[in-house]
């Protein structure tokens, strides 16, 4: 392995003519790139792809998704956005979240923070990955892919199990404080005494026509809390 210089490495750089190998958990550590699309091809140190961006950054720039310095150039664990060229962030923010540890910082407040940010490429899938400055998808997108980070190719994870399904359901409950339908508080008709009218600021509150005594003309009506 070109990296650790122990035996078994099983992959090696795809340049013609370059004989280093390496293992696949040795990568990273020794910068090299696999790019985890079609034909999947692997880089050592020498050959790996860089950013074709003649730009650097301002003195100070912080990471957008860790908010940690970067460093002053291009290099494998600093990257740019192609698109803005100005979204300046860490290799390991951008696949993997890596959050340096900080004095007065609890562990279990740095785990949290850990947990809210790792994985922008692993959790945002293919679909939904952009820069986290510009949101630019289709020239970031293709550029991380040569730069070797790993993008799934999937719906992103925050739509696993329908997280997210109750905000599509219409309120359906009259919330007057005496409710006069005989059918109930959940029963609703399309016009008529009984047709049910969201509040118009926060839609999260109903009434019945008559409950709240609006007339037909009357399309519009708010909450108390509004």
């Amino acid at each position: 392995c070109c990296v650790c210089g122990q035996s078994g490495a099983t992959i090696i750089c795809c340049v013609e003519n370059c004989n280093r190998w390496f293992h696949l958990p040795c990568a990273k550590e020794g910068g090299c790139i696999t790019q985890y699309i079609t034909p999947y091809s692997s880089y050592c140190p020498e050959h790996r792809p860089e950013q074709d961006v003649q730009v650097t950054p301002e003195p100070g720039t912080e990471c957008p998704i860790c908010m940690e310095p970067v460093e002053d150039r291009k290099t494998f664990k600093t990257m740019v956005c192609p698109a803005c060229k100005r979204a300046w962030f860490h290799r390991d923010c951008i696949q993997a979240g890596a959050i340096p540890s900080a004095p007065g910082h609890s562990r279990a407040s740095l785990t949290l923070l850990l947990f809210a940010l790792q994985g922008q490429a692993i959790r945002a899938g293919a679909l939904f990955f952009q820069c986290p400055l510009c949101r630019d998808i289709k020239e970031f997108l293709a550029q991380m892919f040569i730069m070797g980070i790993r993008i799934p190719f999937r719906q992103p994870t925050w739509e696993d199990n329908d997280a997210f399904a109750d905000l599509g359901e219409r309120h359906s409950r009259c919330n007057a404080k005496k409710c006069l339908c005989p059918g109930g508080r959940e029963e609703a008709e399309e016009e008529g005494p009984w047709e049910l009218l969201l509040c118009s600021s926060c839609a999260a509150e109903g009434t019945h026509r008559r409950c709240s005594g609006l007339r037909k003309r009357i399309h519009h009506w708010e909450c108390d809390s509004c």
